[in-house]
């Protein structure tokens, strides 16, 4: 059983910004860095083309004990019998989700608003996104900001695990999890670092250092 509140660093793959390297060469990286978790999305690949890319990562992942998450799409996280499925609010209805994909898989969904978090089908959820904790340019369809007061008042309405997304830098890494996230999700902060592994162990640190100042 994976224990997703113990996640530290989830890297949202994007070979956008990934400057020429391949989504594998940067998911290895990070595996070495100690990254928690992956979510692969690619939302401008082909269906063929994002399965044929998900073989690859599930296999390294597999080998390293990594979970592999799957960005909205739960015929593909079926198809690689990945270990979960990523669903923002106009997805899938994650009680239909979980009818189709079971207890076990893991389901995190993104809430853009504290009313969200009260919706009682949200404890169906393994995890929680607070999306976007700050101004991000990675995604066009934002809603405002939780910023770091979001954080706390998420912490204070849920004791699901809460994953921190949205313009996450090592820089603001420790602050967002002292304030009560228990994981920051980043796709620029490794997949456009000069040397993602590297920026893997320092968001790590960061994790750390906040979490000794609750």
């Amino acid at each position: 059983m994976i224990d997703v509140a113990s996640w530290e660093v989830y890297l949202v793959t994007d070979r956008a910004f990934s400057k020429g390297r391949s989504t594998l060469e940067i998911v290895q990286a990070a595996v070495s860095g100690g990254v928690s978790a992956v979510q692969l999305r690619e939302k401008d690949l082909e269906t063929r083309a994002f399965y044929e890319e998900g073989l690859k990562i599930r296999a390294l992942l597999r080998s390293s004990r990594v979970p592999l998450i799957i960005n909205d799409r739960i015929d593909l996280a079926l198809a690689l019998d990945a270990d979960g499925i990523h669903l923002g609010q106009d997805d899938m209805p994650i009680r239909i989700a979980r009818k189709i994909l079971g207890p076990d898989r893991i389901i995190g969904i993104s809430v853009n608003t504290p009313e969200q978090i009260d919706d009682e089908s949200m404890s169906m959820a393994d995890y929680l996104a607070i999306s976007p904790v700050f101004f991000t340019s990675t995604k066009s369809d934002i809603t405002k900001p939780w910023g770091l007061e979001g954080v706390r008042k998420a912490r204070a309405m849920t004791d699901l695990p809460l994953v921190a997304i949205g313009s996450i830098k090592k820089e603001n890494t420790r602050e967002t999890v002292a304030a009560g996230a228990d994981c920051v999700a980043v796709v620029t902060a490794i997949v456009s670092a000069d040397d993602p592994e590297q920026a893997t162990r320092e968001l790590l640190e960061q994790v750390r250092a906040g979490k000794r100042e609750r």
